[in-house]
């Protein structure tokens, strides 16, 4: 789950002797078995999932609990409405096309709305929002072994500023860097699927002593906390929200496998539920155990006890082993469009440098969260929904139908606007 959004790589089921991949040439190949109702629901629920949760706690400690869950309700309402505006567009192409068009991507959906510079815009966005995942994670990472081995966070092993600043945080990040070279030089994912089984194992496990721990320290002590926060901290918690739902690249994929897909939309709506239900649980009870002293990452918040330390050192571990498995869509969107789909060793080495570096430099894990979320996820999550949907349905769905898109693209566009704005506020004030 804390894996995220799992995109699937067609380079896992390409053969060998196939053809450059084109333009025209879907992302995703269409030929796995069908989902039943229960692996859709579950493979919805994780593609949903993913690290954002960890920094629910502090995102409602700075919006306050009642406007957090507020906040997680409606980003759940409107991306899931967002997401079914895809399903009908694919199957409204399909009905055209009886069926043959072969759209089983976001990417793919992009180039039969609005050519070449659909696909472009939609490859982009996944792209930095893949990569902004993991560079979530290596944040993660480092500060998570900073906190378990390490009593002064700030303490310096090194040189004075910019890139010769060596602090203990950036000694982790680069102590991945080599492994995680040879991690993303594998070219298929069949041989790291068995990780994906690891990483829910230990996600479940992980939540799961969290919120045993926060129920605990609730009954042994109430902390004062707060109910709303101002109109900032609004757009902050926002940004946070949409990073969590972000797993609108998955919709198509996950609907075109499933048996019954006239039934679809209903197990999505149900599976985001649940999430929402999960997402207000752990934030809150974060909150409520730790008050004004919630971390950005909650499992900072720890003790010091064996247990707790086995679930930190385990949710590294899963998601240093999914840093790859998250990276492959970049990959393959990058391979595709300079190495005419053939596998470049280089290309991939190069953007593992790029995710690393700017690990370096961002200090706060949830304010990180937020900046992604309210930039790039926004786009994805309500922009470009809206606007292949009003491009489809034009000249059928009447003016309140195209009111309604317009809507949302400007909803998008505020929130992308005002939330990147904060974010970035809060991520250079912290440096100062």
């Amino acid at each position: 789950m804390f894996s995220d959004k799992k995109n699937p790589s067609p380079s896992s089921s390409r053969k060998l002797n196939s053809p450059p991949a084109e333009e025209t040439t879907p992302l995703i190949d269409n030929t796995k078995p069908l989902s039943s109702h229960p692996k859709t629901l579950a493979n919805v629920f994780i593609a949903i999932v993913g690290a954002g949760v960890l920094g629910m706690p502090y995102a409602f400690k700075r919006t306050g609990w009642i406007m957090g869950l507020l906040i997680l309700s409606f980003i759940a309402a409107s991306t899931t409405y967002c997401m079914t505006l895809l399903v009908q567009i694919r199957r409204k192409l399909d009905s055209y096309e009886n069926g043959t068009t072969n759209i089983s991507s976001f990417g793919d959906l992009g180039f039969a709305v609005c050519g070449t510079l659909g696909r472009f815009v939609v490859d982009v966005l996944i792209t930095l929002s893949q990569a902004g995942f993991c560079i979530g994670y290596l944040i993660f990472i480092a500060n998570t072994l900073l906190h378990l081995f390490h009593d002064e966070p700030s303490s310096d092993l090194g040189l004075s500023s910019g890139m010769s600043r060596f602090t203990v945080k950036s000694l982790y990040i680069w102590g991945c860097f080599p492994f995680q070279l040879g991690l993303n030089s594998i070219k298929t994912l069949t041989h790291l699927a068995p990780l994906s089984i690891f990483a829910d194992v230990v996600d479940i496990g992980a939540m799961g002593v969290v919120m045993l721990e926060d129920l605990r320290l609730i009954m042994r002590q109430r902390r004062e906390v707060k109910a709303f926060g101002g109109v900032s901290v609004f757009f902050y918690g926002m940004g946070v929200a949409l990073f969590g739902y972000e797993g609108i690249a998955m919709v198509l994929p996950i609907e075109s496998e499933m048996k019954d897909n006239a039934k679809f939309n209903k197990i999505l709506a149900l599976s985001m539920g649940l999430t929402t239900l999960m997402y207000g649980a752990f934030g809150a009870l974060g909150y409520f155990a730790f008050g004004d002293k919630t971390k950005d990452i909650i499992t900072s918040n720890l003790g010091t006890g064996w247990i707790s330390s086995l679930v930190q050192l385990g949710l590294c571990i899963n998601l240093f082993f999914t840093f790859p498995l998250m990276m492959n869509p970049v990959y393959e969107i990058v391979e595709r469009r300079f190495s005419g789909g053939r596998y470049s060793l280089w290309l991939r080495w190069l953007l593992v440098l790029i995710v690393s570096l700017v690990a370096l430099f961002v200090p706060n894990f949830a304010d990180f969260l937020s900046l992604v979320g309210s930039s790039v996820c926004c786009c994805l999550g309500f922009i470009l929904p809206g606007l292949f949907h009003l491009l489809a349905f034009k000249d059928e769905q009447g003016c309140k139908g195209c009111s309604l898109d317009i809507g949302i693209m400007i909803f998008g566009v505020v929130l992308a606007i005002s939330g990147t704005w904060f974010s970035l506020m809060e991520i250079l004030s912290a440096k100062e």
